[in-house]
């Protein structure tokens, strides 16, 4: 890969990490605590946060898929990558670690976004309609916190091996 190409990957791999975590951190630790607060107890509260996981779900995951496309062509040209299941050294071992928690990252964010979130909305638009019960809510509530919390930590993990990987 050129140098020009590798500059390129490394400028959208970091602002996708930028958009992809940054914007989980702001949502999960800014935004929604605020609008709870703001909206307690209000029906707004439902149609707001369903708003918002719309608006920032998409772009999310494209920066996820962007982290994965670019991080795959910065692998390939690393002076210790040593080819596919090839683990001799400490920066392919710390690799495989980093891949592996991308993997449970993404069966985490799948079990939120094909789960917990449809159903979720489901409730969310019951309640508007006075007609939702308030447990099913604040069940779903809490595994959707539940899960982004560990998509938080799965996501600093990843951030601390990448330091790793690049100190090594």
């Amino acid at each position: 890969m050129s140098e020009a190409a590798l500059a390129l990957s490394l400028f959208f791999h970091i602002g996708a990490t930028v958009i992809w975590i940054g914007g989980i951190l702001l949502i999960t630790f800014f935004v929604v605590p605020e609008l709870n607060r703001v909206l307690e107890g209000q029906p707004a509260l439902a149609a707001v946060l369903r708003r918002l996981r719309k608006r920032f779900m998409p772009l999310g995951n494209l920066a996820l898929a962007t982290l994965i496309v670019t991080g795959l062509l910065q692998m390939s040209t690393d002076p210790n990558y040593e080819g596919l299941l090839r683990f001799s050294n400490r920066w392919s071992q710390a690799l495989v670690i980093k891949h592996l928690l991308i993997i449970v990252l993404a069966l985490v964010g799948a079990a939120l976004q094909l789960g917990v979130l449809p159903a979720l909305e489901r409730a969310s638009l019951l309640i508007e309609r006075d007609l939702g019960d308030a447990q099913d809510m604040a069940r779903l509530q809490t595994r959707e916190q539940r899960l982004t919390l560990l998509m938080v930590a799965l996501a600093m993990l990843i951030l601390a091996v990448s330091a790793w990987l690049t100190a090594i």
